[in-house]
Protein backbone atom coordinates (compact mmCIF):
# COMPACT_ATOMS: atom_id res chain seq x y z
CA UNK A 1 0.00 0.00 0.00
CA UNK A 2 2.55 2.09 0.69
CA UNK A 3 4.27 1.47 -2.55
CA UNK A 4 1.22 2.39 -4.14
CA UNK A 5 1.42 6.04 -2.69
CA UNK A 6 4.70 6.79 -3.39
CA UNK A 7 4.18 5.89 -7.22
CA UNK A 8 1.04 7.94 -6.86
CA UNK A 9 2.89 10.70 -5.67
CA UNK A 10 5.72 10.53 -8.08
CA UNK A 11 3.54 9.73 -10.81
CA UNK A 12 0.38 11.61 -11.12
CA UNK A 13 1.79 15.17 -10.97
CA UNK A 14 4.24 13.67 -13.87
CA UNK A 15 1.00 12.70 -16.12
CA UNK A 16 -0.59 16.04 -14.97
CA UNK A 17 2.50 17.83 -16.56
CA UNK A 18 2.69 16.31 -19.60
CA UNK A 19 -1.14 17.03 -20.11
CA UNK A 20 -1.24 20.55 -19.35
CA UNK A 21 1.21 20.73 -23.11
CA UNK A 22 -0.19 19.06 -25.50
CA UNK A 23 1.61 18.74 -29.16
CA UNK A 24 0.31 18.42 -32.40
CA UNK A 25 2.14 15.68 -33.89
CA UNK A 26 1.79 16.75 -37.33
CA UNK A 27 3.59 19.12 -39.56
CA UNK A 28 1.70 22.15 -40.69
CA UNK A 29 2.66 24.25 -43.98
CA UNK A 30 2.84 27.97 -43.31
CA UNK A 31 1.08 29.87 -45.86
CA UNK A 32 1.42 33.94 -44.63
CA UNK A 33 2.82 36.08 -41.96
CA UNK A 34 0.78 38.46 -40.69
CA UNK A 35 3.19 40.21 -38.43
CA UNK A 36 5.90 39.47 -35.80
CA UNK A 37 3.93 36.86 -33.87
CA UNK A 38 1.09 35.74 -35.96
CA UNK A 39 1.09 33.66 -39.29
CA UNK A 40 -1.63 31.24 -41.12
CA UNK A 41 -0.69 27.58 -41.71
CA UNK A 42 -2.08 25.22 -43.94
CA UNK A 43 -4.37 28.23 -45.08
CA UNK A 44 -7.08 27.43 -43.05
CA UNK A 45 -5.70 28.51 -39.05
CA UNK A 46 -4.23 31.48 -37.52
CA UNK A 47 -1.18 30.93 -35.16
CA UNK A 48 -0.68 33.27 -32.45
CA UNK A 49 2.96 32.66 -30.74
CA UNK A 50 2.76 32.04 -26.79
CA UNK A 51 4.05 34.32 -24.55
CA UNK A 52 5.45 36.97 -26.89
CA UNK A 53 4.76 40.28 -28.66
CA UNK A 54 6.10 41.55 -31.32
CA UNK A 55 5.34 44.96 -32.71
CA UNK A 56 2.88 45.86 -35.46
CA UNK A 57 3.75 46.02 -38.49
CA UNK A 58 0.61 47.93 -40.01
CA UNK A 59 -1.93 50.37 -39.01
CA UNK A 60 -4.97 48.39 -38.34
CA UNK A 61 -8.06 50.34 -36.76
CA UNK A 62 -6.55 51.70 -33.44
CA UNK A 63 -3.28 49.78 -33.55
CA UNK A 64 -0.54 51.69 -35.19
CA UNK A 65 2.74 50.61 -36.89
CA UNK A 66 5.26 50.32 -33.91
CA UNK A 67 9.05 50.84 -33.69
CA UNK A 68 10.95 47.81 -35.49
CA UNK A 69 7.55 46.35 -36.54
CA UNK A 70 8.35 46.04 -40.09
CA UNK A 71 11.24 44.41 -39.32
CA UNK A 72 10.08 42.08 -36.83
CA UNK A 73 7.36 40.76 -39.75
CA UNK A 74 10.08 40.47 -42.04
CA UNK A 75 12.10 38.47 -39.53
CA UNK A 76 9.74 35.93 -39.37
CA UNK A 77 9.17 35.58 -42.85
CA UNK A 78 12.85 34.72 -43.64
CA UNK A 79 12.14 32.08 -40.51
CA UNK A 80 8.84 30.60 -42.02
CA UNK A 81 8.60 31.48 -45.75
CA UNK A 82 8.26 27.56 -46.99
CA UNK A 83 8.57 25.81 -44.19
CA UNK A 84 6.61 23.29 -42.05
CA UNK A 85 6.08 24.17 -38.46
CA UNK A 86 5.08 21.63 -35.43
CA UNK A 87 2.90 23.15 -32.75
CA UNK A 88 2.65 22.72 -28.88
CA UNK A 89 -0.11 24.17 -27.12
CA UNK A 90 0.03 25.17 -23.47
CA UNK A 91 -3.03 25.39 -20.98
CA UNK A 92 -5.22 27.35 -23.45
CA UNK A 93 -5.67 26.24 -27.11
CA UNK A 94 -7.30 29.40 -28.28
CA UNK A 95 -7.93 33.33 -28.05
CA UNK A 96 -10.96 35.25 -28.15
CA UNK A 97 -10.26 35.68 -31.58
CA UNK A 98 -9.76 32.52 -31.88
CA UNK A 99 -6.79 32.19 -33.21
CA UNK A 100 -4.33 28.91 -31.81
CA UNK A 101 -2.11 30.08 -29.00
CA UNK A 102 0.92 28.12 -29.63
CA UNK A 103 4.76 27.55 -28.83
CA UNK A 104 6.38 26.58 -32.34
CA UNK A 105 9.01 24.55 -33.52
CA UNK A 106 10.71 24.50 -36.72
CA UNK A 107 11.71 21.48 -38.54
CA UNK A 108 15.58 21.90 -37.21
CA UNK A 109 14.17 21.93 -33.75
CA UNK A 110 14.31 25.93 -32.82
CA UNK A 111 12.10 26.96 -30.86
CA UNK A 112 10.34 29.63 -32.55
CA UNK A 113 8.71 31.88 -29.74
CA UNK A 114 12.24 32.07 -27.81
CA UNK A 115 14.61 32.52 -30.34
CA UNK A 116 12.33 35.76 -31.58
CA UNK A 117 12.68 37.47 -27.98
CA UNK A 118 16.64 35.99 -27.62
CA UNK A 119 17.17 38.27 -31.43
CA UNK A 120 15.45 40.73 -29.88
CA UNK A 121 12.72 40.19 -32.56
CA UNK A 122 9.86 40.06 -29.91
CA UNK A 123 9.38 41.22 -26.48
CA UNK A 124 7.80 39.27 -23.41
CA UNK A 125 3.88 38.70 -23.02
CA UNK A 126 2.94 36.61 -20.72
CA UNK A 127 -0.75 35.98 -20.25
CA UNK A 128 -2.33 33.29 -17.64
CA UNK A 129 -2.39 30.54 -17.48
CA UNK A 130 -0.28 29.53 -20.65
CA UNK A 131 3.13 30.47 -18.62
CA UNK A 132 5.02 27.16 -19.17
CA UNK A 133 7.63 29.57 -20.83
CA UNK A 134 7.60 32.70 -19.16
CA UNK A 135 10.81 32.19 -16.79
CA UNK A 136 12.82 31.22 -20.11
CA UNK A 137 11.38 33.68 -22.38
CA UNK A 138 12.59 36.72 -19.42
CA UNK A 139 15.61 35.32 -19.06
CA UNK A 140 16.37 35.61 -23.05
CA UNK A 141 14.50 39.39 -23.22
CA UNK A 142 16.96 40.23 -20.73
CA UNK A 143 20.42 38.88 -22.09
CA UNK A 144 19.05 40.85 -25.85
CA UNK A 145 18.29 44.16 -24.35
CA UNK A 146 21.94 43.71 -22.52
CA UNK A 147 23.29 43.15 -25.91
CA UNK A 148 21.48 45.48 -27.69
CA UNK A 149 19.79 42.91 -30.13
CA UNK A 150 16.89 43.34 -32.37
CA UNK A 151 14.79 46.55 -31.02
CA UNK A 152 16.91 46.75 -28.65
CA UNK A 153 19.70 48.48 -30.32
CA UNK A 154 20.95 51.55 -29.17
CA UNK A 155 20.76 54.12 -32.25
CA UNK A 156 24.53 55.99 -32.80
CA UNK A 157 24.42 59.34 -33.68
Amino acid sequence: MKSFKLLCLLFIPLLFWTSCVAQDKEWHRVTKVIDGDTFWIDDKEKVRLIGIDAPESRNTGRKKIGYFGKEAKAHLQEYLAGKKVQLKFDITERDQYHRLLAYVYLEDGTFLNAELVKQGYATVYTVPPNVQYADLFLEMQREARENDRGLWGVTKE
